[in-house]
């Protein structure tokens, strides 16, 4: 049994519900690492997130931020990022969202990614095209990097080494209008997907943080590999680039411009 986008988006909707009844009071935050938070507002939606998939489908697989992996049929596969934006959410900042994905037999089917913030809900079904609530969305035209807007983010266990994106920050900043860290990966890639971003690119990242975005961005005409041009970007160590078609490959003629320097 396949779940529909309507199940997704409603899930993903009440998750959101949750992340603002606790961001007007205390926030539970801990540290699991220096700079890596996690609050009640995640596992509460990552709880509930969880809960639902199981009722509905008992025998597959997810895969989520809090909880890991949760063994299941392997032919059908979820995940879940139910803050993405964690630093953000606790500090107030209003940039965060919820992120569902569902895959069938390695495939990634039905994306969702909802920001509870500004209510909305960007949404894709494989071969069905991309949409921000209903009205359908597509990545912007540029051609030439200096006309594009790009977003990034930082590993925080990577400072100081050839893998903290520095370089590739200061060499983007050299050929683009600018880059922007907004601080939500999934947030960024829906941006893509929906023209108000040109670009976005990271060397460190985890399978729940893109799963769902990664779809509705080629579903908005976008692409999106490895750093490396590869098509597997949810393998291990998990890289990322999207953006139109001739953008993409302008960014990654940077990317490995700096690696070759490196």
């Amino acid at each position: 049994m396949k779940p529909t986008i309507e199940f997704i988006k409603d899930i993903a909707a009440n998750a959101g519900d949750i992340l603002q009844n606790y961001a007007q009071g205390e926030k539970g935050v801990e540290h699991k690492g220096r700079t890596d938070l996690v609050t009640a507002a995640d596992r509460a939606s990552e709880a509930y997130l969880i809960g639902e998939i199981r009722k509905a489908f008992p025998d597959h697989t997810i895969n989520a931020e809090e909880s890991g992996d949760l063994d299941g049929s392997t032919e059908h596969k979820w995940y879940i990022d139910p803050i993405d934006g964690t630093l953000n959410y606790a500090h107030g900042v209003p940039i965060y969202c919820v992120s569902v994905a569902y895959a069938y037999r390695g495939d990634m089917k039905l994306g969702v990614v909802y920001d509870p913030v500004l209510k909305e809900c960007f949404w894709a079904e494989r071969g069905d095209g991309a949409y921000l609530n209903e009205a359908q969305i597509h990545v912007s035209n540029f051609d030439d990097l200096i006309d594009c807007l790009l977003a990034t983010g930082f590993p925080h266990e990577a400072w100081g080494t050839a893998k903290d994106n520095m370089g590739n920050f200061f060499h983007f900043s050299q050929v683009s209008q600018t880059v922007r860290r907004l601080g939500s990966a999934a947030l960024d890639m829906v941006y893509v997907a929906a023209g108000r971003l040109d670009g976005f690119w990271s060397i460190s990242i985890y399978p729940w943080d893109v799963a769902a975005s990664a779809l509705i961005v080629q579903e908005a005409g976008g692409v999106v590999t490895n750093v490396c041009g590869g098509e597997d970007f949810i393998r291990l160590p998990v890289t990322i680039v999207c953006a139109n078609p001739i953008i993409h490959k302008q960014m990654l003629a940077v990317l490995a411009k700096v690696r070759k320097n490196n």
